[in-house]
């Protein structure tokens, strides 16, 4: 009887050694990281593409590597660090959830981006103290524009085209019928270097909406460092707000193919020696890229925008030329071109973009309502379009009325005729838009509370008269950035 009590007595030591033992690996754990899971999902093929209703592999890496990876089920991540990649692919009928302080790296090698297909979804909600951060796996001081894709979000909503391919090569066709179409919440992310050129002058961009409908939320996306614009808009309803492009490559919002939501507070603060061979705008909106009068037209509202451009006070030495911009140690080296700086406004191509209370500082040109293709002009001309409470600061010219040319003078595409003599149209219909003026930078009154590195935010607030304010920050204690922001990707630790 002793020996069994001494027996028993053993066990339950060993029992308890056994359980503390576990609790204190528990404990020692890094408990924002994933789980391992030495079982990876099945995966099938048809062809060269693959397809399975998980989504983890090896414990912490998004897709199996291939570059057609679908994911087909609905799975929660555990909030920790992931590597992307590949193509990964939430299709139709898949959802995908993704907790506030994940941080997922895309990996270089497989070209990794996220692309959530029409009639998939998303949950992508971070918070201002856990923001969802989608990075480049390259180690601080290396990290480059485009070390990977980026993040496609399509939908079923209407564009001008019908359906259509997504920009960039991934092979999703979107487009449809419903207007309110619910892709997701995309709301308290970072997305960072993405933009990888897979193709000569094919680059993913930032963050890309395809016909995303006005049911999906989309707010709080920062997009630092993208090798192509940091935002675009192809078609869709959906309605975003509180919007960060900091140093992009080329364009900081481009909308087209019918592109109808709301947009506001939007911030874009450029890197002077970052500029793209065709020539970066803040804005460039087209209804398409022939200029043809389909339906619904671009004719999205933006309002409360700030636009800091490459040549403001603190970039006093600032040249629009190839001898500066040169993207100085932010240069890839694949295959992207560097060019020159344009305008805060590119409205062409039939597009109807409207644009409120927006500051827009240190640019070569104000507006250009370009006539090369469509009928932009007419619609300006007619009132079809209105550019309203905006204030232009340190622009070489208010306006210009071609693409590519830095002078502001009268020129008519309809009649080829040109007049020197006389500021462009451009220029008269931005002065002729209510509440519109030209300030000096220095009346501003700017300071920098966020450290943005450029002063984008007014002490006091920028009145438009009418009971609101001028720009993307009532006043310098307006921090609807604070927390979630970051202004400083290259040397984060993740």
């Amino acid at each position: 009887m002793e020996r069994t009590k001494k027996q028993t007595g053993r066990h339950i030591m060993m029992a308890m050694a056994c359980a503390l033992s576990l609790l204190s690996a528990s404990c020692s754990s890094n408990n924002d990281e994933p789980t391992p899971n030495p079982v990876n999902p099945d995966v099938t093929y048809k062809g060269n593409v693959a397809y399975s209703a998980g989504i983890v592999f090896n414990g912490d890496e998004l897709g199996n590597g291939t570059q057609n990876f679908h994911f087909t089920g609905d799975v929660k991540l555990e909030k920790g660090t992931y590597l992307l990649k590949g193509w990964v692919y939430v299709d139709e009928g898949a959802r995908l959830t993704i907790p506030a302080g994940t941080v997922i790296k895309g990996d270089k090698g497989t070209m990794a981006a996220l692309i959530v297909e029409p009639g998939g979804y998303c949950k992508m909600q971070g918070t201002a103290d856990e923001p969802i951060v989608m990075t480049s796996a390259q180690a601080p001081g290396q990290r480059r524009p485009g070390d990977w894709g980026g993040l496609i979000v399509c939908g079923k909503g209407l564009n001008n085209q019908g359906t259509q391919q997504i920009e960039g090569g991934p092979t999703t066709i979107h487009g449809g019928n419903n207007k309110a179409d619910n892709s997701g919440i995309y709301s308290y992310i970072r997305v960072e270097f993405a933009g990888y050129p897979f193709d000569t002058d094919k680059e993913i961009n930032g963050v890309t909406f395809g016909s995303v409908g006005s049911g999906t939320q989309i707010d709080h996306i920062q997009v630092s460092y993208s090798n192509d614009d940091s935002f675009e808009w192809f078609g869709g309803s959906a309605n975003c707000s509180y919007l960060v492009a900091y140093k992009g490559w080329d364009d900081d919002f481009d909308t087209d193919n019918g592109f109808d939501g709301e947009v506001s507070y939007c911030l874009s603060v450029r890197d002077p020696r970052i500029a793209d061979t065709s020539q970066s705008n803040g804005f460039e909106s087209d209804n398409n890229a022939s200029g043809a009068e389909t339906t619904p037209f671009t004719s999205a509202r933006f309002r409360n925008v700030t636009l800091i451009g490459p040549k403001t006070v603190k970039n006093s030495d600032f040249v629009n030329s190839s001898d500066y911009i040169t993207a100085g140690n932010m240069f890839p080296d694949n295959g992207s071109k560097l060019g020159q700086f344009q305008s805060a406004f590119q409205i062409r191509r039939s597009s109807k973009l409207n644009i409120s209370n927006a500051l827009a500082i240190g640019w070569p040109i104000g507006v250009i309502i370009d006539g090369e293709k469509g009928q932009t002009v007419s619609y300006a001309k007619s009132g079809g379009f209105k550019l309203e409470n905006i204030v232009f600061a340190g622009m070489d010219a208010i306006g210009t009325d071609k693409n590519k040319e830095y002078r502001d003078y009268l020129f008519d595409y309809l009649t080829g005729t040109e007049d020197r003599n006389q500021p462009s149209f451009s220029h008269t219909f931005f002065l002729g838009g209510s509440g519109n003026r030209v300030m000096d930078e220095s009346a501003l009154n700017l300071s920098d509370p966020f450290m943005t590195g450029q002063n984008c935010c007014p002490m006091t607030e920028i009145s438009d008269g009418k009971g609101g304010y001028i720009g993307a920050f009532r006043d310098a204690y307006d921090n609807w950035m604070k927390g979630w922001t970051n202004f400083d990707p290259q040397s984060t630790v993740y």
